[in-house]
């Protein structure tokens, strides 16, 4: 079944929801247990996205659940939902515009179909397995759709990576890709708006090599998926699976090599 219709407007809900309290300007931040930042607007896109895919009969994997579901349970799921309701709280809280909704479809660990909402620069990114990515450059599913995947790449390498989450093996990757390539740029960007980046091939590759959660690259996997690149784990070169017994990823590489 296709449910990206659906989904798209799912999205555009949280968004509108996220940019209301965006614009009122508070933000009623509270720090979790892993001390990384709550806001009013998580919680909002939460119950958003939850309600509106409760009618597909798929279970839901949020990463701002009132509780974690346990893997004994979750290893009998083919297939889950694997939502950030509200990507890049630190962006978000910055006003920096570099944030995102990301909606995933997952089957057997892999990411089928994929949303990438960023409200405030009203982009939406999406994409499914065979059918290809595409972005609306709008606020509304009535925009035009522009397929991506086709375009060049730069002529100098780039890569794109965390704008708040930088590593030294991040940057003695650089270094590497510097000796192979000779000039290389690096774009800084928030969220999962990295994976649509490359996606675009507005950048060839998005190493990270510090730690993630599945809801964080869930759906921008699917949409650069869609767009001909894959995600592989690193250095192992292996597939990124998803709904896997620990949710924290290994290092990966995004790109279209």
């Amino acid at each position: 079944m296709n449910y990206l219709p659906e989904v798209i407007e799912i999205a555009f809900q949280a968004g509108a929801a996220i940019m209301k309290i965006y614009n009122e300007g508070d933000f009623g931040v509270e720090m979790k247990s892993d001390n990384s930042p709550l806001t009013l607007a998580d919680k909002a896109a939460h119950d958003i996205i939850v309600r509106g895919l409760k009618s597909t009969g798929i279970p839901v994997l949020s990463e701002e659940a009132d509780e974690e579901v346990s893997y004994s349970i979750r290893k009998d799921w083919e297939q889950l939902w694997i939502v950030d309701p509200l990507d890049g709280t630190k962006e978000f809280i910055k006003r920096n515009g570099e944030f995102t909704v990301n909606i995933a479809l997952v089957e057997n660990g892999v990411p089928l179909m994929g949303v990438v909402y960023a409200p405030a620069l009203k982009k939406m990114y999406y994409g499914s397995m065979n059918n290809g990515a595409f972005v609306i450059e709008g606020d509304s599913s009535t925009d035009k759709a522009i397929a991506i995947g086709q375009n060049q790449f730069p002529d100098t390498f780039t890569m794109v990576g965390s704008r708040s989450h930088g590593s030294p093996e991040t940057e003695a990757y650089i270094e590497e890709m510097k000796a192979k390539h000779g000039d290389v740029s690096f774009v800084a960007s928030g969220s999962s708006l990295k994976f649509c980046l490359v996606a675009e091939r507005k950048a060839h590759a998005y190493p990270r090599f510090a730690p993630t959660m599945e809801w964080d690259t869930a759906a921008g996997h699917a949409v650069l998926l869609a767009a001909g690149g894959n995600v592989v784990v690193w250095p192992d070169k292996t597939e990124l699976k998803y709904n896997r017994e620990q949710l924290r990823n290994p290092w990966f590489l995004a790109t279209f090599a």
